[in-house]
């Protein structure tokens, strides 16, 4: 079956490499795209705006004129249109794809209230490879143990809004969790002055910020006379825009909860 599929912010970065991936993939078709009211690419067809050539679809300023006979909404845009659009989503019957990171505590529960009425992949990040880091990092938390001091490092493009980056929160989360600790506690997100020694529970997580980088996350485990690194690099974004395209073909005919891309590689 041909996974039809509309996409929220289509004009963006990540909104346009989306409608390139749907384009190329043999297994999806793009029915719908659309931006906020008075974004200057409304009205403009969504695969010349990503560069891809004319495909006959119009980028809407709303989403009900654009889902008509979508099977998925995939967005990654920001948390208050994707709040908005997920409850959209869930009135029309929609499967929902979010790859917006930044999303509060507050917008998670709202989320996860939407699921109980529809399909819905939620993940900070839509890499395979990421997602494979994020199974690795685990296991290897959980093998090195408490000897060993565990650091974050995540690095972003200079217009990235949010900090850390959803990315390095969750990495933060699996760590806490594989030594049984829990990251409100013992993240520490900076270092400056005279802060005394590390201690024996903290994970830090720090951020850096420049040029056109696409994603970088490294975790290192600092043992006494070795350490161990596992990094992740992102060239560019189609790695996240293939992944969210391999998400909505997965969540086509799933009943309604919430999932990730764990349950999507099938790394549970």
């Amino acid at each position: 079956m041909m996974v039809k599929i509309v996409v929220a912010g289509a004009a963006g970065r990540m909104g346009g490499r989306i409608v390139h991936m749907i384009h190329q993939n043999p297994e999806t078709d793009l029915v719908g795209a659309f931006e906020y009211p008075d974004h200057a690419s409304v009205g403009e067809d969504a695969g010349s705006v990503a560069g891809v050539g004319e495909l006959g679809v119009r980028i809407y300023g709303d989403m009900d004129e654009a889902v008509t006979g979508a099977h998925v909404l995939i967005d990654f845009t920001r948390p208050e249109s994707t709040l908005l659009n997920a409850k959209t989503a869930s009135k029309k019957g929609i499967p929902i794809v979010i790859g917006t990171t930044g999303i509060n505590e507050d917008g998670v529960e709202k989320i996860k209230r939407i699921s109980e009425k529809i399909p819905c992949v939620m993940a900070p990040n839509m890499s395979v490879g990421v997602n494979v880091m994020f199974k690795i990092a685990g296991e290897m938390a959980r093998i090195l143990g408490k000897d060993y001091d565990m650091e974050i490092l995540e690095v972003h493009h200079r217009l990235k809004k949010d900090a850390p980056s959803g990315t390095a929160m969750r990495l933060g989360q699996i760590l806490a969790e594989a030594v049984d600790r829990d990251l409100e506690n013992v993240g520490v997100y900076g270092r400056k002055g005279m802060i005394g020694e590390r201690t024996d529970e903290e994970i830090g997580i720090q951020t850096w910020r420049a040029g056109d980088i696409a994603g970088e996350h490294t975790v290192m485990f600092g043992g006494i006379g070795e350490r161990l690194e596992l990094t992740h690099r992102a060239h560019n974004r189609d790695n996240f825009a293939r992944g969210a395209v391999r998400a909505a073909l997965w969540i086509t005919g799933k009943p309604a909860g919430l999932y990730d891309m764990q349950d999507v590689l099938g790394l549970k």
